[in-house]
């Protein structure tokens, strides 16, 4: 166990010595003088020994005082050098964690975007559904999905999540041949074999189009836990799949996938940027905001505006 005096002291005295001067000392420690001379005189009764001659105002280091300087001015140094290290580390790597959905949909093909703009700082994506504790974890800010509250956090919205029944052409080629080729109606989707068996957005989008969806205990089967498994087993020709039209709007238009209905429905969630609030003008997560925030708003509205979102 180490018997050092007061680390507080010792960053006193080592300013102090430097300068051999307490008023120089206090100016740069951002101390008043009387301070300085109080943490010195504390580690002279902690050392047993004076570390300054005082005379006619003027301090001048004795000769443990100079035996002391060098050692100690070395040590803090190697610390600057040690913290310096760790903050450029950190400031040359973002790590971000998003949803596996977001992060396959949308944020993988786009990242290599903002890399170009920022080439000297690289960036770590983890794509997981599971929430993460910024206290515990190294990661810098996620992308969530939810309603945006999430004390402690500073939360930024991107957008709403809207979703609508989405199959493949196969799947509904195969109901209208059985129905005689007669558009389907939302009643009809009750019914019909879902992606995921226990979807409870289904049902709301059922409800609000006035459609009444009987009582059932949870149905045997495959409970997929993001849009990414859903959309690909849609794709398959596994059934109905609630899907977010934005995120599939590529398969939509190149016919990978095909949407029955032009309505959708949200419980009123959205994507959000967040990060802890103490941290939020980080200047990397500073960047990464600047350039997330009008990249993925303006993408959603000119797939809007297009009509991509179909």
């Amino acid at each position: 166990m180490r018997k050092l005096p007061p680390l507080s002291a010792i960053r006193v005295f080592e300013a102090a010595a430097r300068h051999e001067h307490f008023t120089a000392a206090a100016e740069e420690l951002g101390m008043t003088q009387a301070a300085v001379s109080y943490q010195i005189r504390a580690l002279e009764d902690r050392v047993g020994a004076r570390l300054f001659e005082r005379s006619k105002g003027r301090v001048r280091l004795t000769d443990i005082g100079r035996r002391l300087l060098r050692p100690l001015t070395d040590a803090f140094d190697r610390m600057d050098a040690a913290f310096a290290a760790v903050r450029a580390d950190d400031e040359n790597m973002l790590s971000i964690s998003t949803t596996s959905t977001f992060a396959n949909t949308w944020l993988a093909w786009r990242i290599g975007g903002f890399q170009m703009e920022h080439p000297n700082l690289a960036v770590r994506l983890d794509a997981s559904n599971s929430l993460i504790d910024f206290a515990t974890t190294e990661f810098d800010v996620a992308i969530r999905a939810g309603e945006g509250e999430w004390p402690g956090l500073h939360a930024t919205r991107l957008f709403e999540i809207d979703y609508t029944p989405i199959c493949s052409p196969r799947f509904m080629e195969e109901w209208q041949n059985e129905h005689g080729d007669r558009d389907m109606e939302p009643h009809d989707l009750v019914g019909l074999p879902r992606v995921s068996a226990n979807d409870p957005w289904l049902d709301q989008w059922l409800t609000e189009r006035g459609v009444e969806v009987p009582d059932r205990p949870p149905q045997p089967g495959v409970q997929l836990d993001s849009q990414t498994a859903e959309g690909t087993a849609a794709m398959a020709g596994r059934g109905i799949a609630m899907l977010t039209p934005f995120f599939w709007r590529y398969d939509l238009t190149e016919g990978r996938l095909v949407r029955p209905f032009r309505e959708t429905s949200s419980r009123g969630w959205g994507y959000w940027f967040v990060c802890p609030e103490h941290r939020r003008q980080s200047p990397k997560i500073k960047r990464f905001c600047e350039w997330l925030l009008p990249t993925a708003r303006g993408d959603h509205e000119a797939a809007r505006t297009a009509g991509l979102d179909i």
